[in-house]
This record gives structure tokens, sequence and C-alpha cells, in this order.
């Protein structure tokens, strides 16, 4: 689907107009546009198909000539224009954290600023902090923002690498008839980033292959094209560039590509250690008893077990300690998971309200989903004052009485204040059915300060998941200073679970922390924070992540059957 595409275009598009200085209210008709195509269930395509693109939330006559235009050109002119009109380095600099459209428009107009380059000599000869409307603390905020950006590179999220790495390998299956295909490196392997994308296919005519997958129609620049490979740049969602290699094996050698290219290379060193010592030699064509007698290479599965090794997941292919177990997890799946216990509706800031993400739910075949809308100190998220919050409990109540197939349950995201304490009272809490406890401001503090803090939260017997733990947001926002130890400490101690964020722009818990919680007893959550019933799917981010921790369907609450859920939770609130 093209929907998150156009999400992004008509975004950009905003930003454009608030940078050239455009009105408020054509900038804003713009941004909801962009969440409306970003919030759709149903393919955009198919809506302009249907004729129905005037049907949509805010989508006028000018929105859908320009959605039409995208649809049959790859482009909308009118985006192209704006684009001519700002210098060619601005729009990256949105990308900065603390640098909104308004800053990027007062920096330009003001001092003259055009790129990274020029953003960091004014900050450099104080011309920024002088600038009216920006003052030291502010500079020092955008200072942090490029060192970060810098820091985080070139790689592209696990979110906008699988959708676009899917609709290739849909597009190359289709126009070539392939059976075998599949996507390799690092995204196979469920890294959160990743630097490109690899497809490996199975064919006798790799020419063939190769030029058909530099036809594709998202294919920017062609890189290289030859008989058995080729690269190419292809567009992200948001704009930026991303390379795509195209590798063609014969049959035999499929299974040995696949192992080679899906990587890491530190667990692929480890396995041809292994092939060498026994007097084989393993590479991306096969297993090998010499130069000529090839012992496996068809699929992975063979070479594994003719080196006498478990076929180890993609997911645990790091050298981390995979070699070492005495019998492989059975990792979590997508189909393990029951229920999400953190979504979000209109009563806050979701997009839907209660009974539609219900609906949505249990379309997926969920048995629980609890609406967890963000408490009173969250004002930007329009969060709930006291009294809404009982009013919301009472109407979630009401609302799952008339459910069928799935069980509504009533909950909040219970802001962590600074000190530790909670945005609502106990008798508030321990009316909902599950309570998401969580960080949203103050996100400074000291490693000490924010430890204490989250630790003082799990305390409390009515709160059962830390939410977002890190408050990371990926390649944007780095993890908040926190000793996770004494946090996983705490967890296990209080009967407290930790959340595995889907939602791609956080990944949070990471992998790394997930398997720390998991080895001291800790159990976790793996939820979409979904603000759409089109998030819900970001559920696969999530397990891909609990995977690389080697997480279980035992160690995941939200895959426990309901009164399996309700007796853990009875458990920790009653001591």
């Amino acid at each position: 689907m093209k929907n998150a595409e156009l999400s992004a275009i008509f975004d950009e598009i905003a930003d454009l107009l608030e940078i050239t200085g455009e009105s408020a209210f054509r900038v804003n008709s713009y941004r909801k546009v962009s969440r409306t195509l970003k919030d759709l269930t149903k393919d955009v395509e198919q809506l302009a198909a249907d004729g129905k693109l005037g049907d949509l939330d805010g989508v006028g006559k000018s929105s859908v000539e320009k959605i039409e235009a995208y649809l049959a050109d790859g482009k909308i002119p009118a985006h192209q224009e704006l684009l001519e009109k700002v210098p060619k380095g601005l729009p990256a600099l949105l990308n900065i954290p603390g640098m909104g459209p308004k800053k990027v428009s007062l920096v330009w107009k003001e001092l003259k600023v055009e790129s990274l380059d020029d953003l960091k000599r004014v900050i450099e000869s104080g011309e920024l902090a002088e600038l009216k409307g920006m003052g030291k603390k502010s500079v020092e905020q955008i200072a942090d923002g490029i060192a970060f950006a810098e820091k985080s590179g070139d790689r592209t999220p696990m979110g906008l690498a699988r959708p676009l790495a899917d609709e290739l390998v849909r597009q190359l299956r289709e126009a070539t008839g392939l059976k075998q295909i599949e996507v390799a490196g690092s995204l196979r392997r469920g890294c959160e980033t990743i630097g490109d994308i690899d497809i490996l296919c199975e064919s006798d005519d790799g020419k063939k292959i190769v030029d058909a997958f530099c036809s594709l129609p998202r294919v920017e620049k062609i890189l290289a094209q030859g008989d058995t490979k080729g690269s190419v740049l292809v567009q992200r969602r948001d704009g930026v560039d991303i390379q795509v290699d195209c590798r063609v094996v014969p049959a035999k050698s499929f299974g040995a590509a696949l192992q080679y290219f899906t990587g890491s290379k530190e667990h692929n060193v480890r396995v041809r250690e292994m092939a060498v010592k026994k007097g084989w030699k393993l590479n991306e064509w096969g297993l090998f008893d010499g130069d000529d007698k090839q012992l496996a290479g068809k699929d992975e599965a063979g070479i594994y077990k003719k080196l006498k090794l478990p076929h180890y997941p993609p997911e645990l292919r790091e050298d981390r300690g995979e070699f070492d177990l005495d019998k492989l997890p059975s990792l979590i799946t997508v189909d393990d998971i029951r229920g999400d216990l953190h979504s979000h509706t209109t009563a806050s800031d979701g997009k839907e309200d209660a009974a539609t993400m219900a609906a949505a739910a249990a379309e997926r075949g969920y048995e629980y989903l609890c609406i967890t809308d963000h408490s009173r100190s969250s004002a930007i998220a329009n969060g709930l004052s006291i009294d809404r919050m009982w009013r919301q409990i009472e109407k979630v109540k009401k609302l799952n009485e008339s459910l069928d197939t799935l069980t509504l349950l009533v909950g909040c995201e219970c802001d962590i204040l600074a000190d530790g304490k909670l945005d609502y009272p106990d008798n508030l809490l321990a009316a909902c059915d599950f309570v998401v406890a969580s960080v949203h401001s103050g996100m400074r503090q000291s490693r000490d300060k924010a430890t204490k803090r989250i630790c003082a939260a799990m305390e409390n017997p009515n709160i059962n998941l830390i939410g977002h733990p890190t408050t990371r947001l990926i390649g944007r926002r780095d993890a908040m200073d926190l000793d996770m130890e004494t946090i996983v400490a705490k967890a296990a101690e209080t009967g407290t679970a930790l959340e595995c964020n889907a939602s791609w722009q956080r990944l949070d818990l990471r992998d790394v922390y997930i398997r720390m919680a998991l080895e001291a007893g800790v159990k976790i959550g793996i939820n979409t924070d979904a603000h759409a019933p089109a998030q819900f799917e970001q559920i696969h981010y999530g397990v891909a992540t609990a995977r690389r921790g080697r997480a279980t369907a035992e160690d995941v609450i939200n895959a426990w059957p309901l009164p399996k859920l309700r007796s853990w939770i009875k458990k920790k609130r009653e001591g």
C-alpha cells in the first residue's frame, strides 16, 4: 500500500509550507490529510479506483487530485514546486531534534542558513543564540540533536525498511514468477536499523531476474546491473534513498547463499570455522568437501544439520552466546500474541474511539485489548483529568459488556512524575484492570534520579507494566541515562513487567535489555502503543525485537490466556 508514502509527502508539504510562511490554516489542512492517510486501514489505491478518496476525512478536491497524481506518476507537482522554492539542504534540517519548521524558517530567513554546515557555523559563531526566539538552552538542545543525528549515521529503521522490502519482493515475484525469493541481511535478523536491503532469488537465468529487478517501478537509480547481481537506489517513504541489492543463485546454492547473506558476519565466521575443523569449506555457494563435492547448500537447515548445529533462527545469529545454548528456545511468534495491553483512543490522543479499536483487535483474532489513554499530566496528549478518567472507566466497562469475541480491559498510561510519584491516586489505579506507567517528561535527569524514579513507580502494587522504559526514539532521541541492572532487579522484586514497545520508532526495550530482563526472571509485554487500528500491525517489529532477546511465549504476558494474565495481576496487587 502507498498510504504511508503519501502520508509522508503530505506531511512534508505542510513542513515546506510552514517554512515558506504560508498560513497556519493551509499548513494544518495538509497535516490533517497526512494523518488521515497514515491511519487508513484500506488501500488508498483501491479507494482511488473506487472514486472514494473524497469521502476521506479532510481530503478535499485539491488533495484528491494530488493523491491521484502520485498514484499515476509517483510525484505530486505541488510538492516538487515547493522543494524548488527552498535551498536543497534545508528540508534535511527538520530531521534534527529541536529543529521544527518554524525554527528552520527562522534560521533560513534571518541567518541565511541553507544546510547542516551552515547551521553548525552559526552555532559555533554564537549567532544562533543571539537570534530572537532562540536562546542558550534551545541552541544547546539543537547542538545535542546534531551530534545525536550524526552518531546515528545513515541507518534505516526497520519500520521503514521492512514494508519497502516486502513491496519490492512482491513486485519482483509478480514480474518474474519466481517461487524462491527472500529478504536477507540484517533486516531478516530483525535488527532495529539496517544499512541496505538484501534480496536473494533462486533462478538459473540470473540476467533475466536482475534486469527485471532493475526495471522495478520504485528504482530511482541503477548502481550495477550484471548477470547475477543488481544494485539500485530506491526512495524510502520519507524521501531518503536506500541501496537495495539483488543476488541470483541456482537452486543447489540457495540455502547456502541465504545463510551467508543473512549474517551476521560474526555468526558466519564461527560457522565457517566449524566447517574448516572438519576439513570442509563453507561459502555462499554451499558446504563442500574439497573443491567439487557439495555436502549441503540447497537449504539452510541442511548446512546446520551437516555441521551438527541447531538451525538457528535468524534473530539469534549475532555470535552473542547462541553457540553455547544447550537447547534453542522456542521463540515468540506473532501468532502467539493474544492481545495488546497498550493502546489509545480519542479520549486522549488516539485517532479512533474505543469501539473501533476493539473491533480492529477482534478482527486480528485477539482475545483481549486494554485501552490505556494518557493521564492528566500529559497535556500535549489530551491526558484525562481524574473526573474524565472515572468516566472513561465506566464507559469502557459498559462497552465491554456489549462485545462477544473480545474482552475489553480498562486501563491507563499513567505518567511517572519527576519525583517518582504517579499521576493518578491509588484508588483510581486500583479501579483499572491493567496499568501502564511511563515517563513522558524530564528525560534529562541524572542517572541516579531517573533510575530511582522508575523504581519508585514499580513499588506501587497497581502498576503492572513500565511502558517504553528508556524513552528513546530511534535516530531522533537517545535513551535516558538509566541503571538498567537496578531497574531489572526492581522489576523482578516487585513482579512488574517491562515493555517491548513495538512502535518502530521506539522498539523499547532493546533486544539486549530484553535478554537481561528475561535472565532475571522478569516478564515482558509486547505492545504496539497503537493510536489507530492500522498500528496494531506493528506488532511484527516488537516480536522481532523480542525474539532477538530470546523471548518465548511464556515470557510475554500478552501471549498468555486472559485468566492467567488476571491471576498474575492479582498476585502483585494482593502482595
